[in-house]
Formats: C-alpha cells, structure tokens, sequence
C-alpha cells in the first residue's frame, strides 16, 4: 500500500511526546513491512523510511488547512493524528490519542488506542500503539530505585508514587517537566528522553503508573515492559488492558498499591519484555493499522481491534 501520515508537529520530536513517537515507530514499521509511506510535517522534519512533505507548522496547524492538494498522486489511505476541519478529497482515517468530553461524538473513520478508550467513545475501533524496540534498553538485573515517568499532573498521580515511596521507606527517581517539593529521599531528575530516558527505564526495579483519570493507553507502560520493568497501577482506564497480572500489580488507594510492593518483586523481566514483543511492537501496530486501512477501504467500516489476552 502506499500510506500518507498527517502530523502537525516536527518529527522526530526533542524531549517529551508521546503521539510523535507513536508516528515515527508506525511510519518505521510500516517501511519495515514493505509499504510506501510518506509523512506530511512541519519543515526540519526527517523520519527513516518516510519520504517527507514538509510545510510550515503553521499552515498545518490552521483549521482551515486542507491536506489534499499535499497528498502524492497513488496515495491509497491518508492517516491523520489530529482532527481535520476540512475533509480530504480521499479515503482517510484518524487517530485519537486523547480524550473527549462526554457528549462529543466522533466521526465513523476515528481509530482509538485501546479496548477502553474506544468503548468510552461508543466504538470497538482500536489500534494498540507500538513503539520501536530498538529505542529502548531491555535489562533483567534491576537497580535499587523505583521511578515514575512522566507529566507531573494531578492526573498522572505523581504525588501518590512519593506518596507510596515515602511510605514504604523506597528511593524513588521522578523524572517529570517540572520540580514539586521533594525529600532526600525522592530524586527529581527533570524531563528525560533518549539515551537517559532507556538507562532509567531498564535500571528500574518498578515503574508507578498510579493515574487518577481514565488513561486511553499510557506510552509509558510498554515503554517499561520493553524495558523488562514491571508496573505498579492504578485500575483507570486502559492500565489493566494493557498490563496484565503477570506484568503488573493494582491498587485504587496509595495504601493498596504499598500492599502491593511485595508481590511486584516476583514480577519476572523476561515475562514483561514477551508481552511487549507480542503485542506492542512497531510491527504489530503498523500490521493492526494497515487492517484497518484495507476494512476501510474495501467496506467504509473500520473493523474491531485486536485485544491482547491480559
């Protein structure tokens, strides 16, 4: 198939993201699997295995912004990842990442990123995000420190992880976008990502996903189990789809998931990285998108996801 990528931000991104990293590894494995994939992007943007339509972010960006006139000639699908005023002058599909507010309905050709997310939205539609293994560093021999990942939002429950450390008398590295007040015990290493962000990850004994909303996927999650690193959750949103017991411990309150610190000792590395490796590879994501491409083109539907087992 030949496939156009509609991204509204450079590529690939510097510092956080997490649906510009979803769209590098799709672009990648979607090469991998023998398609021909272009990326539509701000200028600067330069992706393996994508050949690149840059145009300037803001004309992307504005809501009138058709992509059409910018799509080549032969293109079978064009896959958005943010939503479209204009509708394109061919088939299209789009990703949804986030959320919506109760009330807002999404249109039929909307892709969501897990069995949660899309039944929240009235959908059976879902693609698993994938990431590229080759980002990240696997290790089964785990250093003396928990870590939490990610925003420091009330919503992300950073502050029940030091919570939780604090009172299980456990190190704790928080690698977040801003610095809350800490203790000597609690390690605030600002925003991560490349090379550090992997060592983080691979040293850890565990990773706190402790979210107080209804997460869609949570990049972070399968960034750990490619890691080898097990996950101490919450039970919001899409976190036990995603996980599974063998991978993951689960509590609602910041004393059910201390209770919990025990058992994730007996979680075994090698059983996180098989789940990452079976369901959320770049190639397994990409080969879930292109049938969802082939549905839509052939019948205007979008067929239902594949769930793990978990």
């Amino acid at each position: 198939m030949r496939v156009t990528l509609l991204h509204h931000t450079q590529l690939p991104v510097k510092g956080y993201g997490g649906t510009e990293r979803v769209v590098v590894a799709l672009a990648r494995g979607l090469a991998e699997l023998g398609h021909r994939v272009t990326l539509i992007a701000p200028t600067g943007t330069a992706v393996s295995g994508a050949d690149v339509v840059p145009l300037p972010a803001r004309a992307i960006r504005d809501a009138a912004f058709d992509p059409t006139p910018f799509v080549p000639a032969g293109t079978d699908i064009l896959h958005a990842f943010f939503p479209l005023a204009s509708r394109p002058a061919l088939p299209w599909v789009w990703t949804l990442e986030g959320t919506t507010r109760t009330g807002v309905v999404r249109p039929a050709n909307t892709i969501y990123v897990s069995r949660d997310h899309a039944a929240r939205h009235g959908s059976a539609s879902f693609v698993y995000n994938g990431l590229d293994p080759a980002d990240l560093h696997y290790r089964d021999s785990k250093d003396d420190y928990d870590l939490f990942l990610g925003r420091l939002h009330q919503s992300k429950g950073y502050h029940w992880a030091i919570e939780g450390a604090r009172a299980a008398g456990r190190r704790l590295i928080v690698a977040g976008g801003w610095r809350p007040t800490l203790s000597r015990q609690v390690r605030f290493v600002g925003e991560v990502h490349g090379e550090r962000k992997a060592e983080l990850l691979a040293g850890a004994r565990l990773l706190w996903m402790p979210a107080l909303w209804d997460e869609p996927f949570g990049l972070t999650l399968i960034e750990a189990l490619w890691s080898g690193t097990p996950v101490l959750a919450t039970r919001r949103g899409a976190l036990p789809e995603v996980l599974g017991p063998e991978v993951a411990e689960f509590g609602d309150t910041v004393e059910q998931l201390v209770a919990r610190l025990p058992a994730m000792a007996g979680k075994d590395p090698a059983a996180c990285r098989a789940r990452a490796e079976r369901y959320f590879s770049h190639l397994r994501m990409a080969g879930e998108y292109l049938r969802c491409y082939r549905a839509y083109l052939d019948r205007g539907l979008l067929p239902e996801g594949a769930a793990t087992d978990g």
